[in-house]
């Protein structure tokens, strides 16, 4: 999953992104409100963890605001144990759940399950299968052709973009968005990293999957009509 932790406090936003990113999901965080807004808006999450006491704009202007440009992304609520007002706020204005600190990192990667979950109507697709490559979402195990693969965290998580998109094309960006976050290489990392991932993915006797669209991006499709 794609996430997006706002919260001030950087200790805990480090720790809180360290667990989740362990447990292979992509995690951006923001310090304040105005810009975690600005990255809730402008980029797609599959869901928000989100801090009431937020300078700039507290959790329940930035929920609000969120809600008003039409963005439906799962929002978890952090709070302290005195702000029971400011919860009933929260969860009146579209926040979906929330949790008490000091938070359990166990706890708060279930309930961000739960409530992608629900946003997906109920599933949510752990396992990915495109061809005869399958990807687990859960186990971080990838097979081709009934053959475990082992690759770095860096390239599960683009593959694993790839084929949550498939067939579509992802664009660069895009991918070194997924990478690298908001900061991504000067040099042209991304190259290098698809061409790791091809020697694992595409062996020479298998029809490759993974497919370059020159000045756009790659797409990883069983049908290699765009194949460039």
């Amino acid at each position: 999953m794609h996430l997006l932790i706002i919260e001030d406090n950087r200790q805990l936003a480090g720790n809180l992104a360290d667990y989740l990113e362990s447990h292979g999901h992509a995690v951006d965080t923001a310090l304040d409100g105005i810009t975690g807004l600005h990255l809730a808006v402008t980029s797609d999450f599959d869901a928000i963890v989100l801090d009431l006491g937020l300078p700039g704009l507290d959790g329940t202007q930035v929920c609000r605001r969120l809600r008003a440009e039409g963005r439906n992304t799962p929002v978890l609520m952090l709070t302290a144990r005195g702000e029971l007002e400011q919860r009933v706020t929260g969860l009146d204005l579209g926040a979906d759940d929330y949790l008490v600190k000091p938070v359990a990192l166990k706890e708060l990667e279930a309930r961000i399950r739960a409530q992608v979950r629900r946003a997906r109507g109920g599933l949510e697709h752990s396992r990915l299968q495109i061809g005869d490559l399958s990807l687990d979402e859960r186990t971080m195990q990838v097979n081709r052709a009934g053959k475990p693969i082992s690759l770095p965290k860096l390239d599960f998580q683009l593959l694993r973009l790839l084929m949550r998109e498939s067939p579509a094309v992802v664009p660069r960006a895009r991918l070194e968005r997924e990478a690298w976050g908001e900061e991504p290489p000067e040099t042209d990392a991304l190259r290098t990293h698809i061409h790791t991932l091809r020697r694992a993915v595409d062996p020479p006797d298998l029809k490759p999957l993974i497919h370059t669209i020159h000045g756009v991006g790659y797409r990883l499709s069983s049908d290699d009509a765009l194949s460039g």
